[in-house]
């Protein structure tokens, strides 16, 4: 793996909520809805922000799903690193910090995500950071081929 690059973090906020937006968009191939974008800013520090140079490079957008118990999950809506900052292990570095900010909150147990089945690369990265496969989910994206997901999911303690 190459060296580190200098990278510094910002939680996200009404002024790095647009740059956010604009990152996943060129990332991912799913225009997300603004509502995924207001709960990642309810949930206070899970959702990270990586900066190099004060350039937006990578970002983890996670939500917190209150259960019925009382008790909430972690949900990993998007995790990205822009192509020419791939493998510097940014999105190490941002996965830890969110999953560090959810053991904060002694009221998430669990921490889970959808992957596009074929996506072995992001099947991997989780695994390689103890997520467990779960299951597959027929048709779960709708305007993608192939339109399955995997749920990958992993405990906290």
């Amino acid at each position: 793996m190459p060296q580190e690059l200098p990278i510094t973090f910002d939680i996200v906020r009404e002024k790095n909520l647009e740059a956010l937006k604009l990152l996943n968009g060129v990332i991912f191939p799913i225009k997300y809805q603004d509502q995924l974008y207001k709960d990642c800013m309810a949930c206070e520090d899970i959702t990270q922000l990586a900066y190099h140079n004060d350039v937006l490079v990578g970002a983890i957008a996670a939500r917190c799903e209150r259960q019925a118990s009382g008790k909430a999950r972690m949900y990993i809506a998007t995790l990205g690193v822009l192509a020419p900052y791939r493998g510097y292990g940014i999105g190490t570095r941002l996965l830890e910090r969110s999953l560090e900010a959810a053991q904060q909150d002694s009221n998430i147990e669990e921490v889970y995500l959808h992957v596009q089945v074929g996506n072995d690369e992001a099947v991997e990265f989780y695994k390689k950071h103890n997520f467990e496969v779960r299951e597959t989910v027929k048709d779960y994206y709708k305007k993608l081929s192939p339109p399955d997901a995997v749920i990958l999911a992993k405990k906290l303690a």
